[in-house]
């Protein structure tokens, strides 16, 4: 692609070639889809295509981010991975963000190639920048904390990293648990025996194990110990040797029950903690131990706190507005909405 900027004003124009071995309906997409994607995010370029080739006229800094997008395209397209509406838009914010004074160390193509796991004919692979620095961090560190809201891959991307690490040897089992804590609810009060009333709120790890573990061979590693689901209670007096832990919901922990489980930390083990501060179900005056580990343990070596925002949505893109709206009339309204009796988000 080659640029050639206009003499009266900073205008340019660009040409790509798609190489013949890409068809062209897997860089526009079906129906254009992805085309127009690029067209209504680049409102002052003009863009046609015609056969195999590209080109783009219009504000010089645009064009030369169409560029850059087409560039990543390729080298996304390359290794096999789809280009899909969401990836292209996901390229497109994080092409704009580094074309700004911070910049960018990834590019999209290297966010969006990352292999965690391959399982049952699908890839769990990053979606936003952050995502693939919380994925990073859990590979350099020891105890890693995703704190964000609801939908930005918090749980499911630990649990893939989990997955991976069992199947490489890494460690010899999975522990998974929540706080089994609800708004309004206490297990006492619910009917059954203990597991029927715990099964609830574990149901939504059991999910994610079913989307990337074989689900015939899920009992069996449960019986063995290789995967274990429990409430948060059940780590108390245990010493976690050889273990990938991860704890959800983190934001429901009192800050007494946040130091007892990261004490449980063993040998050769890692730990993930995820949360959204913003969605506490604790009984009022109760203080989250996760709003307040953050206090404790910033700055302490091999611990990280990666923090997703409403950007790093990867569900309904509706939700990340939604997401919007309650932060915005939370610095309205002086507060979090969730800091007393929040609905539950996962």
């Amino acid at each position: 692609m080659t640029q050639t900027p206009t003499q009266q004003q900073p205008q340019a124009r660009a040409h790509f070639v798609v190489p013949a071995k890409h068809p062209m309906v897997t860089v526009l997409g079906s129906g254009d889809s992805l085309l127009r994607v690029i067209e209504r995010a680049f409102p002052t370029v003009d863009i046609h295509v015609r056969g195999n080739e590209v080109s783009a006229a219009g504000d010089a800094p645009e064009v030369a981010l169409v560029q850059r997008l087409f560039d990543e395209m390729m080298l996304v397209l390359r290794t096999g991975a789809p280009m899909t509406e969401d990836a292209v838009e996901r390229s497109i914010a994080m092409l704009r963000q580094d074309s700004g004074p911070d910049g960018l160390e990834e590019t999209p193509a290297q966010v969006l190639t990352q292999n965690i796991l391959s399982s049952r004919g699908r890839t769990i692979r990053p979606k936003t920048l952050n995502q693939k620095r919380y994925v990073d961090a859990i590979d350099k560190h020891t105890i890693v904390f995703g704190i964000g809201p609801a939908g930005t891959g918090k749980t499911y991307l630990a649990m893939a990293k989990a997955v991976q690490a069992l199947q490489s040897k890494q460690v010899n089992r999975i522990i998974l648990t929540r706080p089994a804590v609800e708004a309004g609810e206490r297990l006492g009060f619910l009917p059954g025996t203990l597991y029927e009333k715990i099964d609830p709120y574990l149901r939504p790890l059991y999910d994610a194990l079913h989307d990337m573990i074989d689900p015939d061979s899920i009992p069996r590693l449960m019986a063995n110990g290789t995967i274990e689901v429990a409430p948060l209670a059940y780590m108390r007096g245990r010493t976690l040797n050889d273990a990938f832990i991860i704890l959800d919901e983190a934001q429901n922990t009192s800050a007494e029950q946040m130091k007892m489980f990261l004490t449980r930390l063993g040998f050769d083990s890692k730990v993930v903690v995820t949360g959204d501060i913003t969605q506490v179900d604790l009984p009022g005056g109760t203080k989250s131990g996760l709003r307040q580990v953050v206090e404790i343990l910033d700055g302490v070596q091999d611990v990280h706190f990666a923090r997703l925002t409403s950007t790093d949505v990867v569900r309904h893109k509706l939700v990340g507005r939604i997401v919007d709206a309650y932060e915005a009339y939370d610095k309205r309204n002086g507060g979090p909405t969730g800091s007393g009796h929040a609905s539950k988000g996962k």
